[in-house]
């Protein structure tokens, strides 16, 4: 465990204990019933499958990849899931810090902190965001007993079996199709990430890179905080392109250099996210009756949030991005497959140089003419 003055600088065990102490109850059920949830899950997910590479066309017949794993969790099993990736990914940071501490003012003050306050923040954050994930593929972490992994480092499909039930119930939906219906999406993703083996090299290496520019001397940290607070005080905070909010607080605590790689992961988490909307959409209709009712209550939950409190935190963590990827990339896949086909779309699969960039989602006609009128003439 990397550590600053002997103390630990992320207690990932007291993160995992404070995040499942403060997880809030899920719905109640009967051990029957949550055992046909699980069942039900792991068949919808199986037929996703077919339903998703059939509709894609990203696996060509005959070169399908092993499956990675599909487990059904709950909550407390997606917070240890998501606390393995965050250690996987952090790791270079934190043994860049420790590299500086000895020559870094404020060093001392850092391990006098010591990992267990950043510990209990990280559970407190987590045990907020178990409660709203349904799905996720989940590809950082490393293979263990209770979290096996696909081949060659691939990662794992979690489906929440708690949060899904509580939603479907929420909106009054039918179960067997919601169910279905989270899956469509979710296995888009692995299907993304099986089907493009260089793509979890080149998401983990941008993060990485962003990771590598975060300011380590603590003074640049606390006046980057202090510009946060003043941009965010009295209105002072500025607006994005037009009319849309500024930045977030976590965006406004950047480096220029991270924010140019943002603005690059932010382009793939939008085609990612974007695509998966797209392909739920198209499959659906065809195997999910309800599907339209499903989607309008769906789109009418994402857009208001569950409460006050959660439209704060998803402003304040920039959570609020989430959302636009959803709505420009899911614009950007439609616009690209009318104009050259899903064939033709799939070149954005084809190396890290054809995925879209920022403006790129924005005005999907530049992306065709960069990749499809330059390669063809």
């Amino acid at each position: 465990m990397t550590s600053i003055g002997g103390a630990e600088m992320v207690d990932w065990n007291l993160a995992v204990a404070t995040a499942t102490r403060l997880l809030r109850p899920g719905p109640e059920v009967s051990r029957e019933e949550a055992r046909e949830v699980v069942a039900e899950l792991r068949r919808h997910a199986k037929a996703s499958e077919e339903h998703v590479r059939a509709f894609t066309r990203m696996i060509p017949e005959g070169h399908e990849p092993r499956d990675t794993p599909v487990l059904v969790v709950d909550r407390a099993g997606w917070v240890r899931a998501n606390v393995a990736g965050f250690r996987e990914l952090l790791s270079p940071l934190l043994d860049k810090m420790q590299e500086r501490r000895s020559n870094t003012p404020g060093g001392t003050v850092l391990g006098t902190v010591g990992g267990k306050v950043t510990g209990v923040e990280l559970g407190m954050l987590l045990s907020f965001l178990a409660s709203r994930i349904l799905g996720q593929y989940e590809t950082f972490a490393p293979a263990t007993r209770d979290l096996p992994a696909g081949d060659n480092g691939g990662g794992r499909l979690l489906l929440v079996a708690p949060n899904i039930v509580h939603v479907e119930r929420e909106l009054a939906v039918e179960p067997h199709d919601f169910r279905l219906w989270v899956c469509l999406h979710e296995e888009t993703h692995r299907t993304q990430f099986t089907a493009v083996p260089w793509l979890r090299d080149h998401l983990q290496g941008e993060i990485q890179s962003f990771l590598g520019a975060t300011e380590v001397d603590p003074s640049t940290v606390v006046e980057r905080l202090r510009e946060a607070a003043q941009a965010l005080a009295g209105g002072g905070r500025p607006e994005g392109e037009e009319g849309e909010p500024g930045p977030s607080l976590v965006e406004l605590v950047q480096t220029p250099e991270q924010r140019e790689i943002l603005g690059r992961l932010t382009a793939v988490m939008s085609l990612l996210e974007g695509h998966a909307d797209y392909v739920m959409d198209g499959v659906g209709p065809q195997v999910v009756p309800s599907v339209a009712e499903i989607r309008e209550k769906f789109q009418q939950r994402r857009a208001r949030g569950a409460s006050r409190l959660d439209l704060a935190l998803r402003k304040l963590l920039g959570l609020d991005a989430k959302l636009r990827q959803y709505r420009d990339g899911e614009r950007f896949v439609r616009a690209v497959v009318d104009e050259v086909g899903m064939d033709g779309f799939n070149r954005v699969w084809t190396s890290p140089n054809t995925l879209p960039t920022k403006a790129e989602i924005a005005k999907p006609a530049d992306w065709v003419a960069r990749v499809h009128r330059k390669a063809d003439s």
